[in-house]
């Protein structure tokens, strides 16, 4: 009887050791998995230098949503259908942001159209070169 009373007190020591080491090492996984979100750097945003032109046919867009302001054409290849951008060097002192829903028949290679209701303005726009930040793919 007193084997077993004893072989008890042993299980239950090495039983609390072993919960014990387990704490510790959940605890040590913990601190690692939070300390490597913690240091891992935001993605770099890709800048691409491109041609803007402007366009005014209303109608459905490649995306199967109706042109509107804050919509531009591009090659899919390089800027696919849904990606946002943020578009520097045109009229206005301040980056627009734009989301990429045309692919437009003439529009390719590192060109973008934007689109401008009133077909005067489009017009006189012409062509710029132009910053293009790519903010978010899809």
């Amino acid at each position: 009887m007193e084997k077993s009373v004893r072989n008890l007190a042993i299980d239950d020591a090495v039983s609390r050791r072993f919960s014990l080491v387990l704490v510790a090492l959940a605890a040590m996984i913990l601190i690692a998995t939070s300390t490597a979100h913690a240091n891992r750097r935001p993605a770099k945003t890709r800048m691409l230098s491109m041609d803007a032109t402007a366009y005014c046919d209303g109608g459905a867009t490649r995306s199967g949503v109706q042109a509107a302001s804050g919509l531009v054409a591009a090659d899919p290849r390089v800027l696919p259908l849904g990606t946002t951008i943020r578009v520097t060097g045109l009229k206005s002192k301040r980056p627009q942001t734009f989301t990429v829903a045309d692919t437009g028949a003439e529009v390719k290679g590192h060109e973008i159209d934007i689109f401008i209701r009133d077909c005067a303005r489009a017009k006189t726009f012409g062509r710029r070169r132009v910053q293009v930040r790519v903010m978010k793919q899809p």
